[in-house]
Order: structure tokens, then C-alpha cells, then sequence
């Protein structure tokens, strides 16, 4: 999947295990995937990986629930949030790396976890990327929007099938064309796991149980960390005129929006992200 030789961790935190793939030298890059079915930490951003373990140590953890991390219980759910969840297994996961300070970059249920986090221990994170994150965004159109759709329709009605995983993946991008056959295969057979789909089900459940995603831009004055936001214009998922109350709310912020893009800035717009990202957080160090 990727050129870059990888590292990989399985971290035992009280909660479950956490996979964390590592690769590159540097001050440390936490990624975080979103949360579309069959995403994980390497899926999401093989692509980037040799730009930029150039500059950094790159952390790719699968967030509780995805890739070759634990899968949390319908118990876990109904006491917690998926994204308190996700902060307390990979805030265990990284002491029991020795990270203590790290730059921080999410995308989407990464982003919300990334949030999260930069609230949690705001002094643990030297720079902060955000890529369309949930919890901080407030929407000004209706919910749930086209791509939040989408996710929760891939499961159900008759469960997943290559059909649904190209449906998907159209609401992820502006331009589908640029992702062929293998890429929907890849993605669709990686969605197929027993214990991913069935947690799937629980998450969907809470999700709506919860009525969405934790509300992370309460308190978005919390983050301290320099931030650097990358959206969008044409994401369908979690939209660009939410970005209004965290370019207000977080303190020392930028944003960089891309035309003609949608929610996978990562991929459509790789090189350019790639460089805003390492001269972002480049200038931090």
C-alpha cells in the first residue's frame, strides 16, 4: 500500500489494544483517519506518508472500532462517547510510547478526536491540523448531510457491496473519476470484517442515540496549540460554512480552503496538503 517501510505497534491500553503503524524521523505527527467503513490509519494516508516521514515521525494509530485496533462493546457506547473513547485509548497508547508532545493532525471522526484531545492536554500538542473535523463544526444546512448519509446507509439495506462503497466514495470527493475500480475494491474489501461491521452497527446506533457528535466547539477556546484548518469548499460531509465558529472561537487559527475538493483533502489535493501540512508544523518545531 505504501513505498514507506512501516513500524508497527500493538499497544495494550486498559480499554483494548491499539495498532499504531510508525515510520519516519522527526518531531512526531499523530494522524488520525476518519471514519468511513473500512478506514484505518495506513488506509487513509499511505499516499502522504512518503512526503512526509521525511520531516516527521509519523504516528498512525486506527482509532478504537477501526483497523487492527480493539472493537468497543455496546456497554462502552452507552457509557461514552466514540470520540471519549478514541481520547482515552490513544492518550494511553502514545504514554505507552514514550510521546509525550506531538503535533496533531485529524481528519473528520479523527478530526473530533483530534479536538478532543488538543482540549484535553492542551499542552501536549505543539501544532494542530484539522481537516473538516466533527464536534467542532456547527452546521448552517440540514442534518444529516449527503455524506453522513451515505455512511449510514453502507451497512444496512442489505449490508455493503462494491455498488454502496462507489456511492460512497462519490460524496467523498468532488471528482470520483480519479479513483477507479481498484480503489473502490480495496476500500469495499476492507469494510468486511465481522467485528468492524458489527461495531459499526453499535456506533451508528449511538451516534444517533447521542444526536451526532460530541458538541467539541463549546469549547473550542480550550486548544492552545497553533491550528491550521483544511477544507473543502465542495465537501459534502461536514461542510465548509461550519468552519465560521472555530476560526471565531480558536485563538491563534488559520484556514486554507481548496475549490474543486471535497472531504479527502488528503488525496485530492495530495501534494498540496502534503506541503502545507510539513511547513506548517515545520515552522512550530
Amino acid at each position: 500500500m505504501t513505498d514507506v517501510s512501516l513500524k508497527q505497534h500493538q499497544v495494550t491500553t486498559s480499554l483494548g489494544e491499539i495498532s499504531i503503524a510508525e515510520t519516519g524521523e522527526g518531531p512526531v505527527l499523530v494522524m488520525l483517519h476518519g471514519g468511513g467503513p473500512g478506514a484505518s490509519g495506513v488506509a487513509n494516508y499511505h499516499q502522504n506518508l512518503p512526503a512526509l516521514s521525511r520531516r516527521f515521525r509519523v504516528l498512525l494509530p486506527d482509532q478504537p472500532g477501526f483497523g487492527g485496533s480493539y472493537r468497543p462493546t455496546e456497554a462502552d457506547l452507552e457509557d461514552r462517547s466514540v470520540t471519549t473513547i478514541a481520547v482515552d485509548a490513544l492518550f494511553q497508547a502514545l504514554d505507552a510510547l514514550g510521546v509525550e508532545r506531538f503535533h496533531l493532525l485529524g481528519n473528520s471522526l479523527g478530526g473530533a478526536a483530534a479536538i478532543a484531545m488538543a482540549q484535553t492536554r492542551p499542552d501536549s500538542v505543539a501544532g494542530l491540523v484539522l481537516m473538516a473535523p466533527g464536534g467542532g463544526w456547527l452546521p448552517f444546512g440540514p442534518t444529516p448531510t449527503e455524506g453522513q448519509k451515505e455512511m449510514f446507509r453502507y451497512y444496512n439495506g442489505g449490508g455493503p457491496s462494491p455498488r454502496k462503497m462507489a456511492a460512497f466514495i462519490r460524496t467523498m470527493v468532488f471528482d470520483h473519476r480519479q479513483f477507479g475500480d481498484d480503489v473502490v475494491q480495496a476500500r469495499y474489501e476492507a469494510s468486511l470484517d465481522e467485528s468492524h461491521v458489527a461495531f459499526y452497527h453499535r456506533y451508528n446506533a449511538s451516534f444517533a442515540r447521542r444526536h451526532g457528535m460530541d458538541p467539541l466547539w463549546r469549547d473550542l477556546d480550550r486548544i492552545k496549540a497553533p491550528t491550521l484548518l483544511l477544507w473543502g469548499r465542495d465537501d459534502r460531509t461536514i461542510t465548509l460554512d461550519g468552519a465560521q465558529l472555530m476560526l471565531r472561537q480558536i485563538s491563534d487559527v488559520q484556514l486554507h480552503v481548496f475549490g474543486n475538493c471535497g472531504h479527502w483533502v488528503q488525496l485530492e489535493r495530495q501534494q498540496e496538503f502534503e506541503r502545507l501540512v510539513a511547513d506548517f508544523l515545520g515552522a512550530l518545531t
